[in-house]
């Protein structure tokens, strides 16, 4: 089962965190299709937010596709985002975590970290204009 966290200094709606997080463990194969999502009432405990942030949350995602509600059940993951192309480079895994290690001993924190990750990012992916 997913454990949420937040980051309250990210600028990221909570509602978008939860979301992203269950995206992110789909796409992970943390979470499979049957896995059942916290209740509601769980998460709300654990990270003293609204009830309608996480129904928010669980709405879209089902709206997406990747779960479903099941009255007096709860909400159930109904398909994945998992890649095997993920699972086939533990190489990569290791040269990020490598990265990341380097770039916290360097003195950078989650934000410095985050700004120069995304910048990298963009460098790389961005679409080429011809």
């Amino acid at each position: 089962m997913i454990e949420f966290r937040l980051d309250r200094t990210s600028g990221v709606t909570t509602y978008r965190q939860l979301v992203q997080q269950v995206e992110d463990a789909l796409r992970l194969g943390v979470l499979e299709a049957g896995d059942q999502l916290p209740t509601a009432r769980a998460v709300v405990a654990a990270l003293a937010i609204n009830p309608n942030t996480v129904h928010k949350a669980y709405r879209e995602l089902e709206r997406d596709g990747l779960v479903e509600s099941r009255p007096g059940q709860g909400t159930f993951v109904t398909r994945t985002l998992a890649s095997p192309a993920l699972d086939a480079h533990p190489d990569l895994r290791r040269s990020l975590v490598g990265w990341l290690t380097d770039a916290r001993a360097a003195g950078l924190d989650r934000d410095a970290v985050n700004a120069l990750f995304s910048s990298a990012m963009r460098e790389v992916f961005a679409e080429r204009v011809a």
